[in-house]
């Protein structure tokens, strides 16, 4: 387990002071893949480079596995980097070696043997997907390739924990998605524990089981990934959670503004399914059950997370009051989280 015990790194400048990690209690389990999200300047790189020591707390601990990482010091903190790899966002390859090379390169400074390096290396290269191109240079090579390479050459000395640092952030989307279902993969195969700092909501709804959100070195909210997708509490949470959920927000509420101005009564909802519900045929049985109801679906979306999938559906419904009361008690019965949008004027 990674934990962080009341953590604050504080650097002096000649002009002022900054706190670039305030405060902070986290805990990570062993084997899970954790999100920390945040925007540039939140305090992330720098909480995440602390559990390898790069970045030394000012004060409070860091713990891995109940060894405090800050009172590690000189062969004792190497070799307990070792146990830690790290994936970065522009790659770090060295452009003067091959595939194979740069991915050996760890095994190199610790001083194993060629023939072991040479077998190493082959299966890191298999894990990846790089069969072909043990012998390309890095400018031989695609983004989504390059990261690859960093990605096995992290994995090199078998370390328990992967840190990965907006390690998609330079990649287009088709790319990142296979980069994503590559980490997915090497996390339930090894069974490494995962660290991902990313700005896009998009990387821990994929992969990531439980979560942290950063705003100014302080962590606002955190918890499961379906829950904080499910409810967002903070305020740049539910920024972080509507662009990803429901990117086309402003087009929604010119549609909502006008279908209003056209058709006035009746409600319109949110609907937000979560896990088995989001497969349920919820509301074609509440029409059967209603159906003097008169439903206008507005817009719909399903994604999937790590807890199960996540769905969102606005709705307008028409008919007069006890018709509309009946409809909104089943949703509740049926454990819908609903959310009213726009109340109109009613039958």
């Amino acid at each position: 387990m990674i934990e962080f015990k009341d953590v604050s790194k504080i650097y002096h400048t000649r002009q002022n002071t900054i706190t670039a990690v305030d405060k902070v209690s986290l805990k990570i389990g062993n084997g899970e893949i954790f999100g920390i999200v945040g925007y540039s300047g939140a305090g992330k790189s720098t909480l995440v480079r602390m559990i390898n020591s790069l970045e030394p707390p000012t004060s409070g601990q860091v713990l891995i596995d109940d060894v405090d990482m800050t009172q590690l010091r000189g062969k004792a903190l190497r070799q307990t980097r070792q146990e830690i790899g790290m994936i970065f966002q522009h790659f770090n390859l060295l452009w003067s070696r091959t595939v194979r090379q740069n991915i050996e390169l760890p095994l190199e400074l610790k001083g194993v043997s060629k023939v072991q390096r040479a077998q190493k290396a082959a299966e890191l290269i298999d894990l990846v997907g790089l069969d072909g191109r043990e012998d390309a240079y890095p400018s031989e090579l695609s983004g989504g390739q390059k990261q690859r390479v960093g990605v096995a050459r992290a994995l090199a000395n078998d370390p328990k924990i992967l840190l990965c640092d907006e390690a998609t952030s330079a990649l287009d989307p088709a790319t990142t998605e296979e980069v994503l279902e590559l980490l997915l993969k090497i996390n339930r195969k090894l069974n490494i524990t995962m660290v991902v700092i990313t700005h896009e909501m998009h990387v821990v709804r994929k992969i990531c089981q439980n979560m942290a959100v950063m705003d100014s070195g302080r962590i606002v909210e955190q918890g499961s990934v379906l829950d904080i997708f499910r409810y967002p509490q903070a305020a740049l949470t539910k920024e972080f959670v509507q662009e990803e959920v429901n990117p086309e927000t402003e087009d929604t509420e010119v549609i909502l503004d006008e279908l209003l101005a056209k058709v006035p009564d009746g409600l319109i909802l949110k609907l937000t399914f979560h896990g088995e519900q989001a497969k349920l045929p919820i509301i074609s049985e509440m029409l059967k059950k209603m159906p003097e109801v008169q439903l206008n679906i507005i817009e719909g979306n399903i994604h999937q997370t790590q807890g199960g999938p996540l769905g969102n559906l606005y709705l307008q419904l028409r008919g007069n009051s006890e018709l509309l009361e009946q409809a909104v008690a089943y949703l509740k019965q049926m454990r819908v989280d609903m959310e009213v949008i726009r109340s109109g004027r009613s039958k």
